[in-house]
């Protein structure tokens, strides 16, 4: 299109036009008819030419604006001039003036374009204005909208949570009475486990006294069957036994006492060995359970009951041992005239205490172990009540040791401290004991050992964090006054500067 309107620029012709026209002007006149056509003619060719030439330019830039571009200038200024031109063309009248040329036409258009733009542009204004009242009102129901299930959801949350917390609660109380049901079925199986043990102990030591009162029936027997002993010797063990018999303390017993036979002494420890353990698991059974029941008539807590009664047969355990060497010691100085420089000495100590047991003083040894337990710092006990309340029991607990230090060994309880750890070997747990527990928290009942060996069990409970509970409660007890019925005065020297025994050495596994 560029070059079409470079060469119409440079055209020679359309630049003759003009002068063409002032030479037809001055020649007109003069000229003939066909002279003057020719000269018409001659003019309109030329510019049918450069009409053609700017239609051909029209049609290229119409066609180079696409499909739209340009549609409303055609329609607005070329078709009505056309139109005009024709029309007056074919009815053989000259162009009207009042026709519009293409620059009014094109004003004319400009100008309703002009307002129908500005209508247009006041429309998509009141409708922009109507969409935004519309997206502002959408906003606002949208934000309720979003309120309102805000709420809901807070509300389903709630509701969900508080039905999590109810199944969480029924799941509690659900593995709370599992735990109860198993908790009272371990029970049943541990007190089934107890009976069946103390049947036991009873059944062996039923049976130790039967087969002791076996063998002294088979000794006696055979000293029926062996030949009798000379007259004179038989006399004065007769005049020996009666003076026997006729003394009343230690210090009087000044007659020459027989000395058993090896084998008579060991069936008599035998008999009184089984005597004595069978006692000694009856205090626990038994005896212990009616101590137990006295106290829980002015304390209610289990524990401090059980301390007591620990405490109370650990301190008849000293007592009785002290007493025994004493009285030991005492029998020594008075058998030393008949016995000097014999070799059965300790022999005939040992059987005089055997026959003397009944000269023991055990109530001397219940006051003493009264004094201890009042100044004992581990119990924490009310001081309404006093300890006279176990006077039986502890009175029974020092003949049982008092005893038990006669025989050969000699039979003594396990040492025990709260917070130690739990030996299988030597101590059974308590039904209310936390069985994974590696630390005893209190004991309940001592262990009996001869030598290095368990003969019973004890009992023990165990719990988590005993040794920390049991340094606490030692801080926060605090020591009774005496009792009433011992008063100060009558506390004895040896009871006060008394220093315990060496305790047994911790046992392994006991020996069979």
């Amino acid at each position: 299109m560029a070059d079409n309107l470079r060469k119409l620029v440079f055209n020679e012709s359309l630049r003759s036009m003009q002068d063409q026209l002032e030479s037809w002007l001055r020649q007109y006149n003069t000229n003939s008819c066909d002279q003057n056509l020719n000269r018409c003619l001659e003019l309109i060719e030329q510019v049918a030419k450069v009409q053609g030439q700017l239609f051909g330019i029209f049609t290229t830039a119409a066609q180079e604006g696409g499909h739209y571009d340009g549609v409303e200038t055609i329609k607005s200024r070329l078709l009505p001039w056309l139109e005009a031109s024709f029309t007056a063309a074919s009815l053989g009248k000259p162009v009207d003036s009042k026709v519009p040329s293409l620059q009014d036409t094109f004003d004319k258009d400009g100008c309703k374009e002009f307002g129908a733009r500005d209508r247009d542009i006041q429309q998509l204004d009141a409708d922009l204005n109507a969409t935004r009242n519309q997206l502002n009102q959408v906003q606002d129901e949208l934000t309720s909208l979003q309120a309102q299930e805000e709420s809901r959801h807070r509300h389903s949350e709630h509701r969900s949570s508080e039905k999590r917390g109810s199944e969480r609660r029924r799941e509690e109380l659900r593995g709370e009475q599992m735990g109860a049901d198993r908790w009272s079925v371990d029970q049943r199986k541990a007190e089934a486990i107890c009976d069946y043990e103390k049947q036991l102990r009873t059944l062996k030591d039923k049976r130790a006294i039967l087969s002791a009162e076996k063998s002294v029936l088979q000794g006696r027997s055979a000293r029926s069957r062996s030949p009798s002993p000379d007259p004179r010797r038989r006399g004065r063990s007769r005049s020996h036994s009666r003076s026997r018999r006729r003394s009343t303390s230690p210090s009087t017993a000044v007659a020459k006492v027989r000395s058993p036979s090896p084998s008579r002494a060991k069936l008599s420890s035998v008999a009184r060995k089984a005597a004595l353990l069978s006692r000694f698991s009856d205090a626990y059974s038994q005896t212990r359970l009616d101590a137990q029941c006295l106290l829980r008539r002015c304390i209610h807590k289990a524990e401090t009951v059980q301390r007591i009664i620990y405490i109370a047969t650990v301190e008849a355990f000293h007592v009785a041992k002290m007493a025994f060497r004493h009285f030991k010691i005492r029998v020594r100085k008075s058998l030393t005239p008949s016995y000097a420089g014999s070799n059965d000495f300790e022999d005939a100590v040992l059987d005089y205490i055997i026959c003397h047991l009944d000269l023991y003083d055990s109530q001397s040894s219940v006051n003493d172990v009264i004094r201890a337990m009042n100044v004992n710092p581990k119990i924490s006990f009310p001081p309404e009540v006093d300890f006279c309340l176990l006077s039986n029991f502890i009175q029974e607990i020092c003949c049982i040791a008092f005893a038990m230090q006669t025989l050969d060994p000699p039979l003594d309880i396990a040492f025990g401290a709260d917070g130690e750890i739990f030996n299988d070997c030597k101590y059974r747990r308590s039904y209310d004991s936390d069985f994974t527990a590696p630390l005893v928290f209190y004991h309940v009942w001592p262990a009996l050992m001869e030598k290095d060996c368990v003969i019973m069990k004890g009992e023990a409970v165990t719990k988590r964090g005993a040794f920390w509970n049991s340094v606490r409660s030692l801080s926060r007890c605090r020591s009774r006054s005496l009792s009433p019925i011992c008063p100060r005065s009558r506390i004895s020297l040896s009871v006060i500067s008394r220093s315990r025994s060496p305790s047994p050495v911790r046992c392994g596994l006991p020996r069979f």
